[in-house]
């Protein structure tokens, strides 16, 4: 065979009926998918002819193309495996093409992205595939912290494969394609006797919105490869590299008056992220895990061109409180923030966790306690606004000056206290108000208690007299204020005490 056959051998890919059956599915081709996502020509390949020594036939890739391009104009490692050979299977030297390029882009410091497409280990080289997956794991948790690790989801994920996304960054999916479980439909027929679909059991709707394993979800392969590009338009590309100092091109948010947004009375509710977009840079926000947890928002955006992480409260959803899937999914984020050098800037509006015994059995607690350590643990700039309420251990939880913020700021109306007013009548004149037998004359008592305790305890003027606020601010002040304390705490400089690692809540 000549060499030019050879070539277009391997670029082909499996045979056609393998391919066409790709293309009914929606889906689009290993190499389709890296010139989609990839900047024009810039794809450099390596190891192209590798075979598996076990097989046959030989199929050049041996199921996975692997590596270098640029994604807005910066470099990036990626794989892409190739459903149309071998089922995209892992065998050794397949495994061996992925740990390779992981190592390079530790080596060179770029992010890298997996295209997971595949049916898992491959049956016919025995353990050689469940030892290849062992490789991968361990580079994906040694590189964790190191390069930025970006898992996208293009077809189907099962058994321990999914191991390796789960461990990465972050993992975008794609309705109708993508499909993580660990034991699949037959297997829970035979075992457990019950009849699920694949989209049912591990579909992207699932893991978007009821696992919280995938963090970015889409419709088409096309939306996922663009919500790629921009995610990584906030990401530095190692944690060495000093991205703050990258300054982009910024439109001032359309309308800044925050005064008729947040309103001040504390059961009325309103949408966090309207606050967002009027605070930070024009469209730059860039959301995480949307559908998941949705009493808190996390995710990206830019404060005069530079790129920060943002955790708030979300009234419209459980009055903002924090539940454990909330926990979890803001202290992932914190952690992420805290290894690439990504300033936090945290919107408060909370009134406490969650109660109720579905939680405390579950372990809210210890879930509670992930967020807490994050912040706590996380040496990055950190800037906190209290929009409205920031009740009990809540308020010590999301982002207090205890914590380690840098700056605490309030808004004029914002209530900071270990309960709120009712509740805390309720406890502390409880004898009182249950001497008086006339309901109107007891509820006018309750007012009054209300009224007292609100105007001693429940105003931020207190806290900033002690110095647990910085300053406290208009609605219309916020976005100029974050701004100028960026400034400021972005070369700070914080090192935790010598050790090997915490251990942190599990």
């Amino acid at each position: 065979m000549t060499t030019e056959k050879i070539l277009k051998k391997a670029i082909y890919g499996g045979n056609k009926e393998r391919i066409e059956k790709q293309k009914q599915q929606g889906k689009h081709t290993a190499r389709e998918r890296l010139e989609i996502l990839l900047d024009e020509n810039t794809f450099f390949e390596l190891d192209q002819l590798v075979t598996s020594p076990f097989l046959k036939n030989k199929n050049y890739t041996d199921g996975v193309i692997t590596g270098f391009g640029k994604i807005n104009d910066n470099k990036v490692a990626i794989y892409a495996q190739d459903f149309t050979i071998n089922g995209g299977s892992v065998g050794k030297h397949h495994a061996k093409k992925i740990c390779k390029i992981m190592d390079m882009a530790a080596k060179i410091g770029c992010p890298i992205i997996g295209i997971i497409d595949s049916g898992g280990a491959r049956i016919n080289e025995g353990i050689h595939g469940l030892c290849g997956y062992g490789d991968i794991f361990l580079r994906n948790t040694r590189y964790s912290g190191i390069i930025p690790q970006i898992s996208i989801i293009a077809g189907p994920c099962a058994g321990g494969a999914v191991y390796s996304p789960a461990l990465t960054d972050f993992i975008f999916t794609t309705e109708k394609i993508s499909n993580l479980f660990i034991t699949g439909p037959n297997v829970i027929l035979q075992v457990l006797h019950q009849t699920i679909s694949k989209e049912e059991l591990g579909g992207s709707i699932v893991h978007s919105q009821l696992s919280g394993v995938a963090h970015v979800n889409s419709l088409t392969e096309e939306e996922t490869f663009e919500k790629v590009k921009r995610l990584l338009s906030y990401l530095p590309c190692n944690y060495l590299d000093d991205a703050q100092n990258d300054r982009r091109e910024f439109e001032e948010p359309l309308n800044s008056n925050l005064s008729n947004l947040i309103p001040q009375d504390m059961n009325s509710t309103y949408d966090v992220k309207e606050v967002i977009n009027f605070v930070f840079d024009l469209d730059s926000f860039f959301e995480i895990q949307e559908s998941f947890a949705q009493n808190i928002v996390i995710g990206f955006a830019r404060l005069e061109g530079k790129n920060v992480g943002i955790i708030a409260n979300q009234p419209l959803i459980k009055a903002g409180t924090l539940d454990i899937d909330a926990s979890c999914k803001a202290a992932r984020f914190i952690n992420f923030c805290d290894n690439f050098s990504i300033p936090i800037i945290s919107l408060v509006d909370i009134p406490g966790f969650l109660p109720g015994i579905d939680q405390e059995h579950n372990g809210i607690i210890r879930h509670g306690a992930k967020l807490l350590y994050a912040y706590s643990r996380a040496t990055i700039p950190k800037i906190t606004v209290i929009l409205r309420k920031a009740y009990g251990g809540a308020y010590i939880v999301m982002g207090s000056k205890q914590l380690g913020a840098d700056f605490n700021f309030a808004l004029p109306f914002a209530q900071i206290a270990v309960l709120g007013a009712k509740g805390a009548v309720s406890i502390l004149h409880r004898k009182n108000l249950e001497k008086i037998d006339d309901n109107q004359e007891r509820e006018q008592l309750r007012k009054k208690f209300e009224q007292e305790y609100k105007e001693e305890f429940l105003n931020p003027f207190e806290a900033a007299e002690y110095g647990y606020i910085d300053a406290i601010l208009e609605p219309n002040q916020i976005r100029k204020e974050l701004q100028r304390s960026l400034n400021i705490i972005q070369d700070k400089v914080e090192k935790l005490p010598s050790r090997k690692h915490g251990n942190i809540p599990l």
